[in-house]
């Protein structure tokens, strides 16, 4: 698939943002600076698209990305989360959990995992939901 168009349409902390068009979802998952928003700059063949940081918890939000306006390929926030505070990694659980749980339009969820480490207990216990 050569990929013509790509743009973020939404940033949501709460199902009543997600996007409404019924597009299907694809979302990427994986532990902080796992590399998530890299590969999503890698698939759209765009350099920092996506924002990237070598600080373990940039990403705060579910960001939909529309690509040549057919799906959408959506970055979540990491967990095992370094430098957010518990209460922080609880409202991105409950977040997740209710994206993961309640979305008709997610189709595939692809769960990167570094290579040059083994799976935490958080990569395995993300496994054994799924």
């Amino acid at each position: 698939m050569k990929i013509n168009h790509v743009n973020l349409e939404i940033s949501a902390v709460r199902r009543s943002q997600y996007p409404t068009d019924n597009k299907p979802e694809f979302l990427l998952v994986g532990r902080s600076n796992v590399g998530k928003s890299s590969f999503i700059n890698t698939l759209i063949h765009r350099k920092n698209y996506a924002r990237t940081s070598s600080q373990p918890g940039k990403t705060q939000t579910i960001n939909f990305y529309l690509v040549n306006d057919e799906f959408y390929l959506v970055d979540a926030p990491g967990y095992g989360f370094a430098n957010v505070s518990k209460p922080m990694r609880k409202k991105f659980g409950l977040m997740m959990e209710d994206y993961l749980i309640n979305r008709p339009n997610l189709k595939n969820v692809f769960m990167l995992i570094d290579f040059r480490h083994k799976p935490t207990s958080d990569d395995l216990m993300m496994y054994q939901f799924f």
